[in-house]
């Protein structure tokens, strides 16, 4: 699972912008599903020299604009937005279930490098090699229980890391449908979907989140 998610966020394209896209500047919206914010100018990447839809972000190290950009992965090295983000997170849940484990199996190793040296089952020199290895993969579980723990606060409440500032700025954040559905805007409405790197047909075709352009708003959002 860890190397099928890591490969799912290394080779999806996170989502760019379509050649010469524009706003849509219809007035019969509805005010409570648009693509953009109502009253807000559009906005436009002089980089990119294209409209940029909302939530959109020009990505330095890409050289492009990313739909729904949280930020470039280093370790990845890609992007993490609209049509990759669930990888990304499944992607951290894997790799720390597994550092878990290794803990946990080392564990002992860890406890016997404390004992007396007559009651050793190995060489001290792998005595040494096992300790450090139980430190190494506990300190990597934390970190990353850290940062599950930093990505599970921003996807119930529908926030990108780039998007962080600007909701604290706000009283009521515009995107925020409520945890459930901000949940399903990134895992889907498929449950058993849930938990692998996949989207089912129906979320694709139903969901215009995960193809990044349009993004439903709450209608008593306030600035």
């Amino acid at each position: 699972m860890i190397l099928w998610c890591y490969l799912m966020v290394v080779f999806t394209d996170p989502g760019s912008v379509p050649e010469n896209w524009r706003h849509d500047v219809e007035d019969n919206r509805d005010p409570g599903s648009s693509s953009e914010e109502q009253g807000s100018a559009p906005r436009y990447c002089s980089h990119c020299q294209n409209g940029k839809p909302p939530r959109s972000h020009h990505c330095s190290v890409c050289n492009r604009c990313v739909l729904k950009m949280d930020h470039h992965c280093i370790w990845v090295v890609n992007c993490v937005g609209a049509r990759n983000y669930k990888y990304f997170l499944l992607f951290l849940v894997y790799t720390f279930a597994e550092t878990v484990l290794d803990t946990l199996v080392l564990l002992p190793n860890f406890i016997e490098f404390f004992q007396d040296e007559s009651s050793h089952s190995n060489s001290p020199g792998d005595i040494a090699i096992l300790f450090l290895a139980f430190v190494l993969n506990l300190a990597f579980a934390l970190s990353l229980l850290c940062f599950i723990g930093m990505h599970t606060s921003l996807v119930t409440s529908n926030t990108t890391s780039i998007e962080v500032y600007e909701r604290k700025k706000s009283v009521s954040w515009k995107y925020d449908l409520g945890w459930r559905s901000n949940l399903e805007q990134v895992f889907g409405t498929k449950k058993l979907f849930w938990f692998v790197p996949l989207y089912s047909t129906d979320d694709v075709h139903n969901i215009p989140v995960i193809r990044g352009l349009e993004f439903p708003t709450r209608s008593d959002a306030i600035v």
